[in-house]
């Protein structure tokens, strides 16, 4: 499911997989994966093809875009329901779902009596747990992350710092792997589903672009990161103008034509 220019990560991260457990080669892992009682082995080799690099408040624009966009407007189709769900594929760590529940506490005299749910995803189960646990070093805590929220919403423990209780309790973390079927998740009103697609072969993208678009509410967005697009892939989603890596459900059902404003169609999946 590699694009061709990122096969090189298949050698250089699963040799030393092979050589731990006394294989000589790729071809000889891939023949004992197939072979039975091959769990634990699965796992190391799931965890050494996962790309992990995140970091706080990553490309800051993705969060002007959510903060100054995104919200204004869903809180406005949703003001009747006051709630919103919102989805980090891919969510590492755990640095990107925990800057988007920092903007929502921000604006929390904004959304008070509002029911908001950050849904963080990731196919390793390793980095699902450093991100449950939200304890970071000075190194990733010191990357993209202003001093004055470090104080505010971490706690400093040694050279480590601790996320907040009242932050941490704002994401709900869940393995899942794109490439099956994920629509058990329930509709989503803001999908980030950031530098994912760029290690993905075109089929791929665009199987897992047409899986999101189904869960994506019309009047929802989808962000993607900036080395990513739809364009080419789907109709699905078209580019919200003026508005870098941000898309949303095409309801028009015709290319090139945004959906801002748009009134409110039925979707598959329904709301948890």
């Amino acid at each position: 499911m590699l694009s061709n220019d990122k096969q090189y990560l298949i050698e250089s991260r699963l040799l030393p997989v092979a050589r731990k457990v006394g294989l000589g080669s790729i071809s000889e892992l891939v023949a004992k994966l197939k072979a039975p009682g091959a769990d634990r082995l699965a796992i190391d080799v799931t965890e050494a093809m996962t790309t992990n690099e995140s970091f706080f408040f990553r490309d800051k624009v993705p969060f002007d875009h959510f903060r100054d966009t995104m919200l204004p407007k869903m809180m406005a189709a949703r003001a009747r329901e006051r709630r919103l769900r919102i989805w980090c594929a891919a969510a590492s760590t755990g640095q990107e779902p925990y800057s988007l529940a920092i903007v929502l506490k921000e604006m929390a005299d904004k959304l008070m009596g509002w029911r908001v749910e950050i849904i963080g995803t990731d196919l390793s189960i390793e980095v699902l747990d450093k991100a449950k646990a939200g304890i970071y070093s000075q190194f990733e805590v010191q990357r993209g992350l202003p001093i004055q929220m470090l104080v505010k919403y971490f706690d400093q423990t040694g050279d480590v710092w601790q996320i907040k209780s009242e932050i941490r309790g704002m994401v709900q973390y869940r393995p899942l792997n794109l490439l099956t079927d994920f629509s058990s998740l329930g509709s989503f009103d803001i999908v980030f589903c950031r530098n994912v697609l760029i290690y993905f072969d075109q089929d791929t993208k665009v199987g897992v672009l047409s899986r999101i678009a189904r869960l994506t509410v019309p009047e929802g967005f989808l962000v993607l990161g900036a080395a990513e697009t739809v364009v080419g892939l789907t109709d699905a989603f078209v580019p919200v103008p003026d508005k870098r890596g941000l898309y949303q459900p095409n309801v028009t059902g015709k290319p090139g034509l945004g959906s801002i404003g748009a009134p409110r169609l039925n979707v598959a999946g329904a709301r948890m």
